[in-house]
């Protein structure tokens, strides 16, 4: 079943069973999909975004949802910054398990082998070929100081 079939299986399930959060972020998914779909109809893509994209655009929703929820708590909005956590819950039964602090080591290890990589300046060649295989597995705001450190 591909992701987008899930996520439409979820919803609907999500309607039968009246989970209002739920449904309101598993609508907000579906929205952001369909957004993106546009933009590759756009581009002469007919079948719209793939199974990849879907996982670019769940870890972009985490991420702002970890920021907004942050910057909630920072203002002492728990009430919003809880609303967004559990939007996070949701989106996350989407995404492939985490890859721990070892596994990023390796991968980034994997990698740079893999290119061939001699000095910083191929970290874009790097952070291509993880970005290839682990989209959604980690955060790749976090992996660019791991790739930076290995040649300092």
């Amino acid at each position: 079943m591909s992701m987008r079939e899930e996520i439409n299986v979820s919803l609907k399930q999500a309607m039968r069973d009246r989970a209002a959060e739920r449904l309101s972020t598993l609508r907000l998914i579906s929205a952001a999909i369909k957004d993106r779909d546009i933009v590759a109809r756009g581009e002469g893509n007919d079948d719209g975004v793939g199974d990849d994209a879907i996982l670019g655009i769940l870890s972009k929703m985490v991420k702002q949802r970890q920021e907004s929820a942050r910057t909630y708590e920072e203002g002492g909005r728990l009430d919003l910054a809880e609303r967004e956590l559990n939007e996070i819950t949701v989106i996350e039964e989407f995404l492939p398990k985490q890859l721990d602090a070892d596994e990023v080591e390796n991968a980034i290890a994997a990698a740079i082998e893999e290119v061939g990589a001699t000095s910083i300046r191929d970290m874009g060649k790097i952070m291509g070929a993880l970005k290839a295989k682990y989209t959604g597995q980690m955060d790749f705001g976090k992996v660019g100081p791991l790739i930076k450190a290995r040649f300092c």
